[in-house]
This record gives C-alpha cells, sequence and structure tokens, in this order.
C-alpha cells in the first residue's frame, strides 16, 4: 500500500490543483497498489509499478503500445505528464509511478453479453495494434505461457520444496502425484499446439493479460482497457485461448468447490465476439481447448512457488481445483473444438 508521505511526495510532482480525497482502488495485482485521486482538475488514477515491472525498457514499450492505440481509437486510460518534466513516469529512488485519467466503469458480472464485447474488444486491440512496430534499437519483451520451461521448473519446486508448507501439510503424498499429473497434462497441450503449426505463426503484439480484471464495463459494454505492463510479442491465439478461460471460469469461494466445468454460455460468447471482427486460421481455433490447459496451469504456478498460495487459497487446494479443470477441458477438447467457431 501506498503511505502518507509517499503518497504527498509523488503527487506533488503533478498539477493537480487541489486534492479533494485519495481512496485505496483495490483492482488488479496486489503488487501493483493504486489508488483514485479527485482533486480540482478531476479524477485520476495514480499506480505504483510492481517492482519487476520497472524496466526502462518494458516501460517505454508499453507506453509506445498506450499512445498508439488512443491514436487509434482504442479505449485506454491517458497517461498524465509529470508537471516539471512532462515525463508519463515518476522514477522516486526504487519506485515507478504512473498518474492515468480516470476512467469510470464497472467490474465484470458475468454476462454472457459481457463475454461477447470483451472479445470483441480484444479483436479490436489485435487489429490496432496490428501495423505496431517499434524502432530497431529498441528491445521488445517476448514469451508467454505456452510450452514455457519456468511452468515446468515451478510445478518442480512446488513438488519438491514446498511440501513443508503450511498449505500442504497432510498432503505431502498425494501433492507429488498431482505435480506429476499437472506436468503431463501440460507437456501433452504444448505438443498439440505446436503440431497445430504455432512456432510457424506470425507473433504479433498481444495484452498478455486479458482477464475481467483489467476491463471495465457500462451496460455490458467495454468502457475501458487498463493495464499494459504484460504487453509483448506473442501470438493472437495466446490471447484469446486466456481470454476464453478467464472470461468462463466458474470460481467464487474455496477453490475445493469451483465446479470442473466453465460457464459455456460465456465461453462461446467470448470467441464468437473475437470472431466477430478478428481472424484466425483453423489451426489457431483448434489449439484454443489445449492452450486454455497451459494457461490454466501457468497462471497459478508463480504465486504458489513463490508464497504457497494463490491470493487468499491455500495452493494445495487450488492444485486440486486446477487437475479437475484440465482433465474436464482433455475430456471435453474435441467437443469445444467442434462447436465453438461455428
Amino acid at each position: 500500500m501506498f503511505d502518507a508521505a509517499e503518497l504527498a511526495v509523488v503527487l506533488s510532482h503533478y498539477d493537480l490543483g487541489v486534492i479533494e480525497s485519495v481512496t485505496d482502488f483495490p483492482r488488479g495485482s496486489r503488487r501493483s497498489p493504486k489508488v483514485g485521486v479527485v482533486c480540482q482538475r478531476g479524477k485520476f488514477l495514480l499506480k505504483r509499478r510492481a517492482v519487476e515491472r520497472t524496466h526502462p525498457d518494458r516501460i517505454r514499450f508499453t507506453h509506445r503500445v498506450q499512445k498508439y492505440l488512443m491514436l487509434a481509437g482504442f479505449p485506454v486510460p491517458k497517461l498524465v505528464p509529470t508537471r516539471d518534466c512532462g515525463l508519463e513516469l515518476l522514477h522516486i529512488r526504487e519506485h515507478v509511478y504512473e498518474l492515468f485519467e480516470f476512467i469510470p466503469g464497472e467490474p465484470y458480472r458475468q454476462t454472457p453479453q459481457e463475454a461477447y464485447d470483451a472479445g470483441m474488444v480484444l479483436a479490436r486491440f489485435h487489429r490496432a495494434t496490428d501495423e505496431f512496430t517499434t524502432p530497431s534499437t529498441m528491445p521488445t519483451p517476448r514469451g508467454d505461457y505456452h510450452d514455457a520451461p519456468g511452468v515446468r521448473t515451478g510445478l518442480c519446486t512446488i513438488g519438491s520444496s514446498l511440501s513443508s508448507h503450511d498449505s500442504f501439510t497432510g498432503d505431502e503424498a498425494e501433492l507429488a502425484s498431482r505435480i506429476q499429473f499437472l506436468i503431463a497434462a501440460y507437456d501433452r497441450a504444448a505438443e498439440t499446439v505446436d503440431r497445430a503449426g504455432l512456432p510457424s505463426w506470425p507473433e504479433r503484439i498481444t495484452h498478455s493479460d486479458w482477464h475481467p480484471g483489467n476491463l471495465l464495463f457500462r451496460n455490458h459494454k467495454v468502457v475501458a482497457v487498463i493495464d499494459y505492463d504484460s504487453a509483448r510479442m506473442s501470438r493472437w491465439v495466446i490471447d484469446v485461448a486466456n481470454g476464453a478461460l478467464q472470461f468462463s471460469i466458474v470460481a467464487g469461494g474455496d477453490p475445493v468447490t469451483w465446479p470442473d466445468h466453465p460457464d459455456e454460455p460465456r465461453f462461446q460468447a467470448f470467441l464468437s465476439g473475437y470472431q466477430s471482427i478478428g481472424e484466425l486460421s483453423e489451426p489457431e481455433w483448434f489449439s484454443i481447448p489445449d492452450l486454455m490447459v497451459e494457461a490454466l496451469i501457468a497462471e497459478c504456478v508463480p504465486p504458489i512457488t513463490q508464497t504457497g498460495s494463490m491470493g487468499q487459497w491455500a495452493g494445495y487446494r487450488v492444485l486440486q481445483m486446477v487437475q479437475r479443470k484440465v482433465r474436464w477441458l482433455e475430456s471435453q477438447s474435441q467437443r469445444l473444438r467442434q462447436t465453438h467457431h461455428h
């Protein structure tokens, strides 16, 4: 969280007039705290970038993407420059801050209409950035959740060094077999996707974090897309499969009680929304269920490796849930392939 002295110093670098109120804005990653600021000049959102997202090259790249999107008329919040230097980021000691114009909106209500719009707006994002280029001197972030060595390494780490963590106490014997299942499932999915041709598909700009927490809605329509920190060069279908997973997952409460299946009307709606203006090849559509398996496994690995848990949920219970959902996706993949884009 921010402390009062830190906020006073940071906000003094912007021309905001009298500050009326500052309130916590508990959305997105906890490693990247945010506050809403109401002041003479209007409403703004202040964000402190997660420490691992402060490399100057990464920030230059993501700011370039955001400006490009803004010129294309995409619903991206405007970055506010500092008063003194006119820079769109503020560096104080080890921290980097960004101030955005605030866009009012509502969270995802889990309706098929919203899932459809989320898919369509992802296609708009892909189309808007299709001509995006970077100078040859600018390093471009790459990499994604597909066939990532770090996912396998992380799973092995959970199996070997975290079995003594509180969340795994009493489940050590079962943990090993769950980890083996997830590694094998991840390998199977990655191999299927590679056979479908992914290594030869073109690399383009992806958002790489297309989930409900990064979209704001009004009247079931997307009014803003936030958080471009993960933007990189990858394949469009990587975004589409992760979005299909995130916008259809059935969750809430203890992960042990989450059902195996996604919400299929939302799953279909998201992909239909994407297809309404976006284009994927037949092999790319074919690979979506397997990429969802990879995304589901990859998402839980870093937090469990680092903390033994995922948010407020104990790591072991999350792995149980992931294993069930992976089994369902594997058993239904053929049906999902046949129905989702017709």
